[in-house]
């Protein structure tokens, strides 16, 4: 929703102490593994996004609202920008392109505990051809704010994040530069601030109990995908890919056994790429299938509003990543 179709829902609604109130979309891009996923999940309170060590975990445009008494906030999780190295990677670099056309801010992660490198660089030279001019003494004029968000600080001490910020300043002209800890709980206030200030007069959008634009059956797939990343770690296929065929819910199906279902049944699809990867997911005697269920027992019956019972098949689609019709299929 862009700033003109925010406007046209009528009178800016004012806070308590009479500000007008706002509200607006922040993109928040960065390379790979730099903890967007887990400032949002901080940020917003609850799990909205996956969060991993793992390099390209997000995968789609996740949003995660952020609502204050001041203000709403629409955080949109992009996956990261990288060079891709298949039909997937592409398609989750048009996705990044897509969330950055309608928006009010950018928020610019940098982890505390890197050296600023290609990527990075890459990253700003995307950001500059669509939201910055050059002015005539070479410096830089950004059409919305961008505001480096400095991650991991718990990594270093007071010395080294001080001239890790003199560095970050001098990479780009940011309009703000907020030091945060998203895992210690640090300075996440002082970054709502920032955020809220950037957003122009507008609106609330959402109601104000709701956390996300996802359908529960796509926070669902999610949940699962990162719950075998949990689980599996390193063993997990990169090919991994999760989709909720149908959900019945309680009283529309029957047990094995004949008897009424009384819990929803979430029908799962898990797809690996090779028929050796799925031994992989499955585990000695369903071993990984049965701890994903019991660790996402109590979040799949949040996220629907019903208890809730998976259940998951291992599927095989022979080279997804690469096929354009079954990237469709899969929600690419």
């Amino acid at each position: 929703m862009s700033q003109t179709a925010r406007a046209s829902q009528g009178e800016v609604a004012s806070d308590t102490t009479g500000n007008a109130y706002r509200s607006g979309f922040v993109a928040v891009v960065g390379r790979p593994n730099v903890g967007k996923s887990t400032l949002i999940n901080a940020l917003v309170g609850r799990q909205v996004a996956i969060a991993s060590s793992r390099p390209e975990t997000t995968r789609k445009a996740i949003r995660g609202i952020l609502t204050t008494e001041k203000a709403q906030i629409v955080l949109v999780d992009t996956p990261g920008i990288h060079k891709p190295r298949t039909l997937l990677g592409k398609r989750l670099n048009e996705v990044v392109q897509d969330s950055l056309s309608q928006v009010d801010a950018i928020a610019f992660l940098l982890p505390a505990d890197q050296e600023i490198g290609p990527g990075d660089r890459r990253i700003l030279s995307r950001l500059r051809q669509d939201f910055a001019s050059k002015g005539q003494d070479g410096s830089w004029h950004w059409k919305l704010p961008l505001i480096a968000i400095v991650t991991k600080i718990d990594e270093l001490d007071r010395t080294d994040l001080m001239s890790k910020l003199v560095e970050i300043t001098t990479f780009a002209d940011f309009s703000d530069i907020v030091p945060v800890s998203a895992l210690a709980v640090d300075n996440l206030d002082e970054v709502k601030r920032v955020l809220v200030d950037a957003m122009p007069a507008g609106p609330q959008m959402y109601p104000a109990g709701q956390v996300s634009e996802e359908r529960p059956e796509d926070t669902v797939a999610e949940l699962i995908r990162g719950a075998f990343l949990e689980e599996l770690d390193d063993e997990l296929p990169h090919s991994l890919a999760v989709v909720v065929d149908d959900v019945e819910m309680p009283g529309e199906g029957t047990e094995a056994d004949g008897r009424p279902n009384d819990k929803a049944l979430v029908h799962v699809s898990i797809y690996v790429e090779r028929d050796s990867q799925k031994p992989i997911i499955i585990g000695r005697g369903a071993e990984h299938l049965v701890r994903v269920k019991k660790r996402l027992r109590t979040r799949v019956n949040r996220t629907l509003g019903v208890k809730a019972k998976l259940d998951l098949h291992v599927k095989v689609a022979k080279n997804w990543q690469g096929d354009p019709k079954q990237l469709q299929q899969l929600g690419f």
